[in-house]
């Protein structure tokens, strides 16, 4: 019977893997969008997200202080670059699909744009960071596919469907490229802090030109 258990023990953990990252990145997200209404979205939220760091810290072999690994080697220039990109694309964005909605925070209420700026890193770029990236990879990792695109391509498309609440394709497109760049950040450079701080800049930018409109729950419009 030990024998028999020792051999299985393998498939079973792989079985309860699957089932775990299922639940997470398909399942929890699609029923958050469909089954609740908008304004309930965030404590589901942060239920989530508290799900997720519960399982990161039960992950064999991970420690937190990997994630400060690279964190002195982070390429500003590639940072810089990328908000330029972000604010360039995003402009574009707000002003072809919501003009009426551009640089709306900065002009009307640049207090709450300040608490944005202040508390959008640690408040919501670090915890989605930590869900969609170190606990993506290590601990599903063996269920992965192979090469090296597909896995960055796979975290990318779960991230974005991880936004599917917001039924709305602007986020789906930018959550998306976002969090393909962020996924290369951390799993291909090996600097979660890289991929925190461009996660953190992407997201102020957008807030920043007004695209905030298309991330708040009282806008959200269901097609069914």
């Amino acid at each position: 019977m030990s024998i028999v258990s020792e051999e299985s023990s393998p498939a079973l953990r792989r079985l309860r893997l699957w089932v775990e990252f299922i639940g997470l990145y398909a399942v929890i997200p699609l029923v958050i969008a469909v089954a609740f209404p908008p304004n309930v979205m965030f404590p589901l939220l942060f239920g989530f997200t508290a799900l997720g760091l519960v399982l990161l810290h039960l992950t064999p072999g991970f420690e937190w202080r990997s994630l400060a690994l690279g964190a002195g080697r982070i390429d500003w220039r590639l940072v810089a670059g990328f908000g330029v990109l972000t604010a360039t694309i995003g402009l574009a964005v707000v002003l072809l699909t919501a003009p009426e909605a551009a640089f709306a925070l900065l002009r009307i209420n640049p207090l709450l744009m300040l608490m944005i700026a202040l508390l959008y890193p640690l408040l919501s770029a670090l915890p989605q960071e930590l869900v969609f990236r170190p606990l993506f990879f290590r601990r599903y990792g063996g269920l992965l596919p192979r090469g090296d695109w597909p896995p960055l391509v796979l975290n990318a498309a779960l991230f974005s469907f991880a936004h599917l609440m917001y039924w709305n394709w602007i986020v789906a497109a930018m959550t998306f490229s976002g969090g393909l760049v962020f996924a290369w950040a951390y799993e291909r450079r090996g600097r979660f802090a890289e991929a925190v701080v461009l996660h953190a800049l992407s997201g102020v930018i957008l807030f920043a030109l007004g695209l905030g409109v298309y991330f708040y729950s009282g806008n959200v419009v269901r097609p069914f």
